[in-house]
């Protein structure tokens, strides 16, 4: 690969990447703007998994629904529950309680902070010092964030500060054991998305859709958009695009632009502006963030395609 090809490969994948980190900060200020204008947690969740798991439903079972395209039932299971509808659910009630800019950077923030954790007790991954004093860091940044919580609406808003670090810590569990069972990430989006669909007639059952509907169709429209195509397949298709142009040590990156992308943008489409505490405990955490990152081995390119679909792979 010459260097005009390299620079345009590396240029590609920060394009993937940042457009990755833009959708899923943009789900979060969809979220706020949903439950805004009337929407429930369920109603989200719906459109977050409805339109992909309708999409997806064909390619998983033409791939092998006996044993879920490889993923096999039990595993297909669990990640849904970390990764599907009840871990939307919990994420989004987390907002009926906080502003935008708690949620949207204490819920990623706990996600890096379990996957740490994870990485270090469950793959067995060596805790460097620089990733240790990164984890601390981002902690008194999210105690700052939580400070600011307990000192202006109390009980209530810590509350949910607690939901919305269940959700990033359920999101760590998740990204954990596709490392662990080397599930490849599209396939693990496929599945959970088809899995999904089985909450579909309780959803209906308890008056679900009609309230969905009585909402208007522009609202629905933007919400099937915002969360069921940008912060879902498409974000996940461009980070892993991402992975394969840049390699994962420099994609991981991308995920430490979520908080600040969704204050930016919860500002301009919202009008939600932060506090000076939000911005200091931003400020503090996207310090912890680039220690956790500083020495990170740096891996080929072509390191995606050591994490297969499992499916693929048997037919091969």
């Amino acid at each position: 690969m010459d260097s005009a090809t390299r620079l345009n490969s590396t240029a590609l994948g920060v394009i993937c990447g940042v457009a990755a980190s833009v959708f899923w900060a943009a789900g979060f200020v969809g979220v706020r703007h949903g439950l805004d204008v009337g929407f429930s947690p369920e109603d989200l969740a719906v459109h977050r998994y409805l339109w992909s798991g309708l999409a997806l439903l064909p390619v998983v079972v033409r791939s092998g629904i006996g044993n879920l395209n490889g993923v096999g039932w039990g595993r297909g299971i669990l990640l849904t529950i970390l990764g599907g509808p009840v871990f939307a659910i919990i994420g989004y009630a987390g907002f009926l309680l906080v502003p935008l800019g708690h949620g949207g950077v204490i819920q990623p923030s706990c996600g890096a902070l379990g996957g740490l954790l994870l990485a270090t007790l469950v793959l067995r991954e060596k805790l460097l010092t620089s990733r240790l004093i990164g984890a601390l860091v981002i902690i008194s940044g999210l105690v700052v964030i939580s400070g600011e919580g307990a000192a202006t609406i109390g009980g209530r808003r810590v509350a949910g500060d607690l939901i919305v670090a269940i959700a990033g810590l359920m999101s760590a569990c998740f990204s954990t054991l596709l490392r662990l069972w080397r599930i490849a990430p599209l396939a693990a989006a496929a599945v959970i998305s088809v899995l999904s669909l089985s909450a579909m007639p309780v959803y209906w059952w308890i008056g679900g859709v009609t309230h969905m509907s009585a909402l208007g169709w522009r609202e629905n429209v933007l919400q099937a958009v915002v969360q069921g195509v940008l912060a879902g397949p498409l974000a996940l298709y461009l980070f892993v695009n991402s992975i394969a142009h840049i390699g994962a040590g420099r994609a991981v990156i991308f995920f430490s632009l979520v908080p600040p992308f969704v204050l930016l943008i919860g500002w301009f489409a919202l009008g939600e502006t932060p506090s000076l505490l939000q911005l200091i405990g931003l400020a503090i955490v996207l310090f912890g963030f680039r220690l956790t990152q500083k020495d990170l081995k740096i891996e080929p390119a072509t390191q995606i395609d050591q994490m297969q679909d499992p499916g693929t792979t048997r037919r091969s």
